[in-house]
């Protein structure tokens, strides 16, 4: 009788824990030229059409959808993540195929804008609405020396159940195309472009929750992300509850610190693609970083494992060749605890 008080007992404080919080999974991806088979006629899309030298063909797309699908539940062991940022997309109706199609099962939905970029490619935010509902969404223009139109900044604000709010930025940021100096000056301006938002809601409330996520062409040390946002690099310590709330931290330092990366140029690892966040993310009790959880995420099934590009991700194309893989980037990818009471 004692034993079968104490399991009730067990039971009890085991359900009410998993009732009060949630681990949350944030993921970012490029997922490489993720574009449909019309012609856009307002677009530089014709690499991408089933006439183009790629063939790009509506089973060509199906696979790569599908491909897609696969690596995205893989993540958060096998659950999927509940905060998906993605660039590299030309249109909504991908995404909502990609949702639709293969995560039924899920609660998923997609917020997306069309941006003023030249090849049509933009970026967009999947969510779990069981944890998360949509408060607003808004997009910040990027607007370049040279007058280039570049992908909009992709400003999403969702509510938690407790009702903050999270003010979450998608980006992908000016290509390094022509030389990593020679085009810094465009990243600096997106840069610019993004601290100008923030600051914004900090002005609001020194205390906003803050999460940045994208690819940003940028490693963690260079200006635009070091100097000009003012990501400071974060390593996990017992000092991170003073941590100022309304400053911006760089969960991917440690990582690129150690040499790792998500994206591979000839022979060196970049760390292109990272989660920051604003202090607050790191000493709040209700929504909390599980300290070192930031990982770039290299599943089996899209690793490169023989050959000159051993190590790398598999991507759907070599130059024009179809290789009916994933993307050229692996994800990245961290955890929050959510308490919900």
């Amino acid at each position: 009788m004692k034993n079968f008080c104490l399991i009730l007992i067990l039971c009890f404080y085991s359900n009410l824990f998993s009732q009060t919080s949630d681990t949350v999974s944030i993921a970012f991806w490029n997922v490489q030229n993720l574009f449909d088979i019309a012609d856009d006629p307002l677009k530089e899309d014709e690499e991408f059409l089933p006439s183009s030298e790629k063939e790009w063909t509506p089973e060509r797309l199906n696979k790569k959808i599908y491909n897609l699908s696969r690596i995205i539940r893989s993540m958060n062991n096998d659950n999927g993540p509940d905060i998906l940022g993605v660039c590299e997309v030309e249109h909504q109706h991908l995404l909502d195929s990609l949702t639709t199609k293969f995560f039924t099962d899920k609660n998923y939905k997609v917020t997306y804008l069309e941006s003023p970029d030249g090849r049509g490619i933009d970026n967009g935010l999947i969510y779990n609405s069981k944890l998360f509902s949509l408060l607003s969404v808004k997009g910040d223009t990027i607007k370049l020396d040279d007058g280039y139109p570049t992908r909009l900044i992709l400003n999403v604000n969702l509510i938690t159940k407790l009702k903050d709010t999270l003010h979450i930025y998608v980006n992908h940021w000016p290509s390094r195309r022509g030389g990593e100096s020679e085009s810094e000056p465009n990243r600096i301006r997106a840069a610019e472009t993004l601290r100008n938002s923030v600051d914004k809601n900090f002005i609001a409330n020194d205390k906003s929750k803050i999460i940045i996520i994208g690819d940003f062409n940028d490693e963690p040390n260079n200006v635009s992300l070091l100097n000009t946002l003012k990501a400071n690099p974060f390593l996990c310590s017992k000092g991170d509850s003073v941590l100022p709330a309304n400053e911006l931290f760089n969960l991917a330092y440690k990582d690129f610190n150690d040499g790792l990366g998500s994206y591979k140029y000839q022979d060196n690892w970049n760390m292109l693609d990272q989660i920051i966040v604003s202090g607050s993310m790191l000493t709040d009790k209700k929504l909390s970083y599980i300290c070192e959880s930031f990982e770039v995420y290299k599943p089996f099934i899209m690793v490169t494992h023989s050959g000159k590009y051993e190590g790398t991700p598999f991507p759907t194309y070599g130059g024009n060749r179809y290789l009916g893989g994933y993307s050229d980037h692996y994800p990245v990818i961290t955890k929050f605890v959510l308490k919900n009471k």
